[in-house]
């Protein structure tokens, strides 16, 4: 027990708070799932006959509806399906069948339980002479099907109305070997298959002066894109050409294969350039599954009356070890980093504590620091506030830096020396102070800009999409550095190799172009060892963000970006949306809700119900006006789009029981699976603020077990609007998803007292160099929940040097925002 090396005198010290830690009942809760495991399941045939529909009421004024419907099934086909178009009729009848392979995605016997998250998508359209007008859109769960037992389901898309679509779903057993998936029990990896090959030589082409036939390959389903070849006369020294494809063997897609001529048409004025046009020769196709794993065999494929494509095909299944983590725990790096960390901490907290002996390793604390947002006013701020920790030689007893937006400018300069914890931060400190301070009119010169249009130029060339947060983070690397700086955040592995430092973790939101960050937002954490989803529970190491992936296999292999690019994307809080700018001001646009869609529950049979199925829903759109109106305050200004390292992977069958989710609200995006990450081509990461400008959901994760959590708070609101603001949003967070918000002092401040004699007693507590009076209130706070101290900026106390404020003085300071703005430096 802490009890006996506890001193007499330690409460004199001011310093209770980590003593306090070192004697609470320490619970650590790691997650269900720490590391991915391999599992074999079958396959199933799945059958869907759309039968008919009742009482369609279209939209169209002067006849009745033009109906077809959609199939959409992501993870067994790479493409929609539809039924014929019926005519001028409110009650159309299809009797159309499609066939799709599942991987053990419905409920089945126990002893073939399902794995991935199956979930079809009905639409049902009116067709149009410009389009087609969506009327409502099914979302069924396929869980509900069980092998052998034909189910016949009547979906009723408006009770009013009586509007009803019936579908008919069998289900049997495949006679499709079993395969082996990886699984974390949120995300499922299936075996990938690689189509590679040579296109060879077309003795038949003849040399064309103004033209040239063109090969174009394309498997519906595929990572790569469709890509174009020449198809030329023999070469000897030209080497033929290749093509690649992965894909999804369960989507039984094909090889299609169409032959172009592409004829330059010469112009009448010979000063007038030439045109271009394309013809069709010809097309054809070779079904994947008819490929033997393995083996290159030569193939003559008919394209046409009289033409044929010499190709040589092999196909691979590559089903290894993945090049992504896929798990809940903690990274090796980040493990071998906290067992090294606790020694330094032990040695700190004996020498600040007084104590007479360093405390064993299972009782040392695990102590977290965040910053919150608040571009160079947070920045500046926070390395105001780790000087002033290692002043009082707190900062060796911190396990954890951690920070959004103007925080990680801050934190990722420091992270440049390896050991700057160990010597004093004011040369740092002063550094940047100078740089931010000093003109910036030097970012607009002709060489600068001509140094931003190369960079950029050299970042598009390795496939990144361009968007002004790039940009944006050549400016920052301006404003920090004032040269170019060619640090990369793997480099910061270097920093914590020996644990001399606090382990760094970045904020970042995965949002949606269309959607506000309150409504949906996946934290992203960059550290020097992994950038990945909490989440989703996947992975990839730092070096490879950036690199393309594709059901967990690295494709292709691009350079790590420089840490100018991620500082831009930690802080660019404006790529908010317009509904988010005027909540940001503290308007609510309420009136966006008449424009949404209505989302409703449809399940009438009980006997389906099962907690881990989605609920089938009815997603209800609204007229064009509505969604004009929508795009405007919801579609994103710009975002960071990076390649998707989760593309390609599946969500399993259990996915809901998940605490990172919300799918049990129907009408949030986790209850859409169709159209979470994984189903994405592309990330779109913005500065964490636009969500919480603090990391917390990242520092509460079960598995980093922190034992207390200092938040400094620089956000420019008064300490107490923010303060409240925040915990409410962090406890939303935290109750959707199961998560239990730790308790702390703001609770007591943030319960409805907001009094001036409240705002003295947070000055008084926050200035006074001791902070034994909050020890009564940690000694009763919840054991199993880590405290949280949150604090606010600094308040200028004198209004001279010399001169303290008067009752009258403080409390006009404490009343208004300028008072509350701490001094850059």
């Amino acid at each position: 027990m802490l009890w006996a090396l506890w001193p007499r005198g330690l409460a004199s010290k001011g310093l209770p708070l980590l003593g306090v830690v070192l004697l609470r009942k320490r619970e650590k809760r790691g997650p269900q799932w720490s590391h991915c495991r391999r599992e074999t399941h079958p396959y199933y045939d799945l059958q869907v006959k759309v039968l008919r529909a009742r009482n369609i009421q279209g939209k169209d004024l002067l006849s009745k509806a033009d109906c077809y419907v959609q199939l959409w099934l992501p993870t067994a086909s790479p493409s929609r399906a539809q039924t014929k178009v019926i005519d001028n009729c409110s009650d159309p009848e299809w009797n159309e069948t499609f066939h799709y392979q599942i991987h053990g995605a419905v409920k089945a016997p126990t002893s073939c339980p399902p794995r991935i998250q199956n979930v079809l998508e009905l639409t049902l359209y009116d067709k149009d002479v410009l389009g087609s007008t969506e009327l409502s859109l099914l979302l069924f769960d396929l869980k509900s099907l069980k092998p052998g037992q034909p189910h016949k389901h009547t979906f009723l898309l408006n009770q009013q109305d009586s509007q009803e679509l019936q579908v008919e779903f069998v289900l049997e057993n495949s006679q499709a070997p079993a395969s082996e998936v990886i699984t974390n029990g949120v995300l499922v990896a299936q075996p990938c298959l690689k189509i590679q090959g040579t296109l060879g030589k077309d003795e038949t082409a003849p040399q064309q002066k103004y033209g040239s036939r063109q090969i174009r390959l394309a498997v519906p389903g595929a990572y790569e894109k469709p890509q174009l070849l020449p198809l030329q006369p023999p070469v000897e020294a030209h080497p033929p050409d290749t093509f690649t494809f992965h894909v999804n063997p369960v989507l039984r897609s094909r090889l299609h294969v169409e032959v172009g001529e592409k004829l330059t048409v010469l112009q009448s004025d010979p000063s007038a350039e030439l045109e271009a046009q394309t013809s069709s020769l010809g097309e054809g196709g070779i079904l994947l599954s008819s490929l033997a794993l393995g083996q290159e065999k030569q193939r003559l494929l008919a394209v046409g009356k009289g033409q044929e494509v010499p190709l040589r095909v092999k196909a691979e299944m590559s089903s290894g070890d993945l090049d992504l983590r896929l798990g809940f725990d903690l990274c090796d790096g980040e493990r071998e980093f906290l067992d090294k960390r606790k020694q330094i901490v032990s040695k700190a907290l004996q020498q600040v504590l007084g104590l007479s002996q360093a405390p064993a390793s299972d009782q040392v604390p695990v102590v977290a620091v965040l910053g919150s947002g608040g571009g160079t006013r947070a920045m500046s701020s926070l390395y105001g506030s780790l000087a002033g920790w290692q002043e009082l030689n707190l900062l060796d007893t911190v396990t954890y830096l951690s920070g959004v937006s103007g925080s990680t400018w801050c934190i990722s300069t420091l992270y440049k020396d390896p050991a700057w914890s160990q010597v004093a931060l004011q040369g740092p400190t002063e550094q940047a102070r100078a740089r931010v301070c000093s003109s910036k009119t030097g970012a607009v010169s002709t060489e600068r800009l001509q140094y931003y249009a190369e960079e950029l130029k050299n970042l598009e060339s390795s496939s990144h999409s361009i968007s002004l947060i790039d940009l944006w983070g050549l400016l920052i690397e301006y404003f920090l550095y004032q040269e170019e700086n060619p640090a990369k955040l793997s480099d910061q592995q270097e920093a914590v190799s020996r644990s001399q430092n606090p382990y760094p973790i970045y904020a970042s939101v995965n949002v949606r172009t269309d959607v506000s960050g309150d409504d949906f937002a996946e934290w992203c954490e960059f550290t020097p060892h992994e950038v990945g989803f909490p989440k989703y529970g996947a992975y990839v190491p730092t070096k490879l963000f950036g690199s393309e992936f594709f059901m967990g296999r690295l494709l292709k292999l691009w350079p790590e970006p420089r840490i100018c690019y991620l500082q831009g994307m930690w802080g660019s809080a404006f790529a908010a949306n317009l509904d988010e700018i005027f909540q940001t001001a503290g308007f609510n646009l309420g009136f966006l809700d008449w424009h949404r869609g209505s989302v409703n529950v449809t399940d009438d049979h009980q006997k389906l119900r099962d907690p881990m199925r989605l609920r089938t829903r009815l997603f209800t759109p609204q007229g064009p006006f509505s969604q004009a109106v929508l795009d405007i305050f919801t579609s994103r200004f710009t975002s960071a789009e990076n390649f998707n390292f989760t593309s390609g992977l599946c969500l399993h069958k259990d996915y809901v029981a998940g605490r990172e989710f919300v799918a049990w609200k129907d009408t949030h995006p986790d209850a859409f699976p169709n159209q979470l990450t994984p189903m994405r081509d592309s990330l779109c990461l913005v500065d964490g603020g636009l969500a919480i400008n603090s990391p917390f959901p990242l520092i509460l994760l079960s598995q980093r077990a922190v034992d207390l959590i200092v938040s400094f708070d620089y956000s420019l609101d008064a300490p107490f609007e923010g303060l409240c603001l925040g915990r409410l949003s962090l406890c939303y967070y935290g109750n959707n998803r199961a998560i239990r918000f730790p308790s702390g002092v703001s609770q007591t401040l943030c319960g409805g007292q907001r009094s001036p004699s409240a705002r003295r007693f947070w000055l008084h507590c926050w200035a006074s160099s001791s902070l034994f009076g909050l020890l009564s209130l940690l000694l009763l706070l919840d054991p199993t929940q880590p405290p949280v101290i949150i604090r606010p900026q600094p308040v200028k106390l004198k209004s001279a040097p010399t001169r303290e404020r008067g009752g009258s003085e403080k409390e006009a300071v404490g009343s208004s925002r300028e008072g509350w703005q701490r001094e850059c430096w």
